[in-house]
């Protein structure tokens, strides 16, 4: 099976990977081996980064990297089967073979791993991915650490044998035989020095959120996989966007966003969730000032204000000039 590249965007910025691999690692979770075609040495990543793979059709869909980062010839990526989703899991557990080529555009960290000598990591589902990178580089520094892994039942929980190897650092929590995680347990006194990643659901997400409202400031750090509600957009008269490199602007209307406005003028912009949670649409901001409306910046990124998500994100004046 071959990608047409140019259905995602020009063929410099995407990879074309073989599947080398192909390999069920709980119910209904497949993960995916990949090399470069050619047997080059791939892009080098970090924990926490994620690889947004141009499927067949010319979905964009992102998936966590969950393999050994110092591994430069091999990628590796696990999917949940969402029978309810858009679509793109689907065609991986249905339609992608060893042996296919896929499309895939350089790794993306927007859920970095910051030094700390202290970690507690909280996984609900197919959450653990980003997580297991984390808990490798843990290790390497010799950082105290420990996984808090929940999902519905041990048969849908990935990797359980190779978190095994950890012993008692890892507290598996499956649902139909212990409840849901004690957050309180963990979470309830302050403990100086500890960075918290959480990645899974949006109800784990809130729950953490909520049961760190004590802890300081930016000692939490959180990877969602759906968007939060919205409020109604800041903005609600049309605004200019101007294009800074091409000189072109564009008029984006009430109810329609800046990533599709950009696109009909012209710009070539990739873009996978449309719901400001993967990062893949990422543009730099000359001037203007956002209403951002995406699950990824934190407050203090926001307030620079170099950045935004235009499948989201909004103006909150009556122009903005975007690096593109």
């Amino acid at each position: 099976m071959e990608l047409v590249e140019a259905a995602a965007g020009p063929a410099a910025q995407v990879l074309t990977l073989r599947v080398t691999a192909k390999e069920y690692v709980a119910d209904g979770v497949v993960a995916l081996g990949l090399a470069h075609a050619d047997g080059a040495r791939l892009p080098d990543w970090t924990p926490g980064a994620h690889l947004d793979l141009v499927l067949p059709g010319g979905l964009v869909r992102p998936y966590s990297l969950c393999g050994d980062r110092w591994d430069a010839h091999h990628y590796r990526v696990a999917v949940l089967r969402e029978d309810a989703g858009r679509g793109g899991s689907a065609r991986i557990h249905d339609r992608i073979a060893v042996g296919d080529r896929i499309g895939a555009k350089r790794p993306r960290n927007n859920f970095p791993l910051v030094p700390s000598d202290r970690y507690l990591f909280l996984a609900g589902g197919i959450g653990i991915t980003p997580l297991l990178p984390m808990i490798q580089q843990a290790e390497l520094v010799g950082a105290d650490w420990q996984l808090v892994y929940g999902g519905r039942r041990r048969a849908s929980m990935a990797f359980l044998d190779q978190l095994a190897l950890h012993g008692d650092r890892v507290t598996v929590v499956p649902e139909d035989e212990c409840g849901r995680p004690d957050l309180n347990a963990w979470l309830g006194e302050v403990r100086a020095g500890v960075r918290v990643y959480c990645c899974g659901p949006a109800g784990l997400l809130d729950a953490v959120a909520a049961a760190c409202a004590h802890w300081p400031p930016y000692t939490l750090r959180t990877e969602r996989f759906a968007a939060r509600a919205r409020d109604a957009p800041v903005r609600d008269a049309p605004f200019e966007v101007v294009m800074a490199r091409s000189g072109t602007s564009v008029t984006v209307r009430p109810g329609a966003t800046v990533l599709d406005a950009v696109r009909s003028a012209g710009a070539d912009l990739l873009s996978s969730c449309g719901e400001g949670t993967c990062g893949t649409c990422e543009t730099a901001v000359v001037a203007g000032e956002v209403d951002h409306r995406d699950a990824l910046l934190t407050d203090e990124e926001r307030a620079t204000g170099d950045r935004m998500y235009p499948c989201v994100s909004r103006s909150r004046g009556e122009r903005l000039v975007l690096d593109l």
